[in-house]
């Protein structure tokens, strides 16, 4: 089921378990996950998009039922203005496809500047471009997901 309201998204989900951040891109998706407690995100993997939505989803389905993960944050990669364009669309239906292949509710979170954060982060840890390109996704993953996980402490 996939929700637009992250207090709903987190009545929806069992207690004490681990969820799963993503930063979905054309080329790679980024892959990020909580502690059970829900209160640290960690950078995990990039996944390297296929031609196909299935070879997607089983990559990432793997990870999921590996890790036990009870639910998902994509991050929505809004305009700076806040309207949404045609990413946020790609990333709608990246969604819903998922939506149609697992039980685990969905949400959206705001992604605006996620990379900008992360690279910025990288940046500062003194990382060579040549490792910033290969983390910088489940990086961003991983502020998309403490994004929500603060949020969520606070309903």
């Amino acid at each position: 089921m996939i929700f637009d309201d992250i207090a709903a998204f987190a009545a929806a989900l069992p207690a004490m378990t681990a969820l799963a951040g993503l930063d979905y891109g054309d080329k790679t998706i980024g892959v990020a996950v909580s502690d059970g407690m829900r209160q640290v995100a960690t950078p995990l993997d990039t996944i390297r998009r296929g031609k196909k939505f299935t070879q997607d989803a089983e990559a990432l389905m793997a990870i999921l039922d590996e890790r036990a993960i009870s639910g998902l944050v994509l991050g929505l990669p809004r305009n700076m203005d806040g309207t949404e364009g045609p990413r946020c669309q790609k990333t709608r239906a990246f969604a819903r496809n998922l939506s149609r292949l697992t039980e685990r509710p969905i949400t959206f979170w705001d992604e605006r500047l996620s990379t900008v954060a992360a690279e910025r982060a990288l940046l500062e840890a003194d990382t060579s471009r040549a490792k910033r390109s290969g983390v910088i996704d489940h990086v961003a993953a991983g502020y998309i997901l403490q994004g929500a996980l603060d949020r969520m402490r606070h309903l």
